[in-house]
């Protein structure tokens, strides 16, 4: 039977935390200073967790802080530069032993050209998915050390729009499209916790992909604002559609996935309005997850690429 949580239907993430004691927990949010992000660093910090707001404007994460002035650090954090990640991560291990939650949320969204990271790789792939592997590769010691431990990753509905492409992830040889670089990111933030969970499942670190829901925030920023109206996002006057869920209900599952004791020792899942998803090809369809985003062959595949561009590996 497929997992799900007793939560009301579009709970918030502070009604998902309720009864959970995160005291003496730490985690590390990836774009923590927008978004649904700052939903979810409130949350856990409600708990009791000591949470690190990873992002690329320190300032931004400093206002958020300070706006929410529980135990709170900030650290600079571009995932599109592989020097950045790196350093992040020796800053952080360099004060910190254990990481009970790693929450790689921070991502972009349908640039509307072609670009490329500092490292030369597509910038939503590298953005979304290779700067969060790394990351994760290099925080693992202090996610083995805290396990049991989890991994959540971000996914979107807009997996379907793509499954992975080993041969062409960087679109050197296709037409660049954006929403098709963004459904190959998407689905590769889903592989990413199919990957995770293969390798160090065993050893008490799992992890599982979120759909957060549609949801309106500076995510959409890089697109036309004409888009969302087409798209039926917003009307005419810019009423959000009432199907969108506000930042603090889109940071619920993500924050079951978290702490939700349903997933205690499972990990390479999909979920979504803190259930796991059913599997759907139906183009039409407003939940489900695609057959290609859990793939364990497109997960080495994708896992392989990763390494490949940073040569750091798992902790034997």
């Amino acid at each position: 039977m497929p997992i799900s949580s007793p939560l009301a239907p579009r709970p918030t993430a502070l009604e998902v935390l309720a009864g959970h004691d995160l005291s003496g927990k730490t985690a590390v949010v990836t774009g923590g200073a927008s978004g649904i992000g700052i939903e979810t660093v409130r949350a856990l910090a409600s708990a009791g967790a000591t949470v690190t707001i990873a992002a690329r404007s320190v300032a931004a994460g400093q206002q958020v802080a300070d706006e929410i002035g529980a135990a709170i650090n900030v650290a600079a954090l571009d995932l599109a530069d592989l020097g950045s990640v790196r350093a992040f991560a020796a800053a952080w291990l360099t004060g910190n032993d254990r990481l009970d939650l790693l929450i790689e949320n921070a991502g972009v969204m349908a640039l509307p050209e072609r670009q490329l990271s500092a490292d030369g790789w597509e910038l939503q792939l590298a953005t979304n998915v290779l700067g969060h592997h790394l990351l994760a590769v290099l925080l693992a010691p202090a996610l083995l050390a805290a396990a049991p431990s989890r991994i959540v990753c971000l996914s979107s509905i807009g997996h379907r729009r793509s499954g992975f492409h080993p041969e062409d992830p960087h679109f050197e040889d296709r037409p660049y499209d954006p929403w098709s670089a963004y459904g190959q990111s998407k689905t590769g933030n889903s592989l990413l916790a199919v990957a995770l969970t293969e390798r160090l499942g065993g050893r008490g670190v799992t992890a599982n992909a979120v759909h957060p829901g549609g949801i309106m925030t500076n995510l959409q920023r890089h697109m036309d604002p004409e888009l969302p109206r087409k798209m039926g996002w917003v009307d005419a006057d810019g009423n959000v559609n009432p199907r969108f869920k506000s930042p603090e209900q889109g940071a619920a599952t993500t924050v079951w996935a978290a702490v939700g004791h349903e997933l205690e020792g499972v990990g390479g899942l999909y979920l979504e309005d803190c259930h796991e998803a059913a599997p759907s090809e139906d183009d039409n369809a407003m939940e489900g997850v695609r057959s290609w985003a859990l793939d364990p062959k497109a997960a080495t595949a994708l896992w392989e690429l990763c390494e490949s561009t940073h040569n750091a590996v798992l902790p034997s």
